[in-house]
């Protein structure tokens, strides 16, 4: 599955705004996220998990880390749905889809290198991530690396035209 190009794309938009173009969407993501960005996972019990987090788009995909002790990495062993809700510049987007541990080394390396372009200074050691450093909720290290690839990614207008789409991949 790729974000090249989405399946279907739908104007959510009731005040006659235009559709968001996909391209400007994909643009936005490639510059990466703003500031906020959180996930949703599902309890056992079917209760929503929402914790914030640092993400980073890369190559069609949402990446992120979790302790492999944290309700989240828990939540993701049992059931992969995950939804990403981010921010670019123009738009708040909510990215749908399911979530899988990275363990292959030469996507872990690739995801590292961006972190670390971003100023963590993250190291890949066996299938997870250290650093001297991370959030402070996040835990000690080691972290595992998740993915999303997206099956759904809505775009809310947040500056001029605005508008709301849904894009189905």
């Amino acid at each position: 599955m790729t974000t090249e190009k989405p399946t279907t794309t739908r104007n959510l938009d009731g005040y006659d705004a235009p559709v968001i173009p996909w391209e400007k969407v994909r643009a936005g993501l490639e510059k990466g996220f703003s500031h906020s960005r959180w996930l949703a996972t599902t309890n056992a019990d079917g209760s929503p998990h929402v914790m914030p987090l640092g993400a980073l788009w890369l190559d069609g995909a949402a990446y992120f880390t979790s302790s492999p002790k944290s309700v989240k990495s828990k939540n993701l062993d049992r059931d992969h749905a995950a939804t990403i809700v981010a921010s670019t510049p123009d738009f708040d987007l909510v990215i749908e889809g399911e979530a899988s541990r990275v363990t292959d080394g030469a996507e872990l390396e690739k995801v590292v290198a961006e972190y670390r372009e971003g100023g963590w200074p993250a190291e890949v050691e066996a299938e997870a991530l250290t650093a001297p450093f991370s959030a402070p909720s996040a835990g000690p290290p080691p972290w595992y690396l998740y993915k999303i690839t997206p099956d759904t990614i809505y775009a809310l207008g947040i500056s001029a035209p605005y508008g709301a789409t849904r894009f189905r991949f």
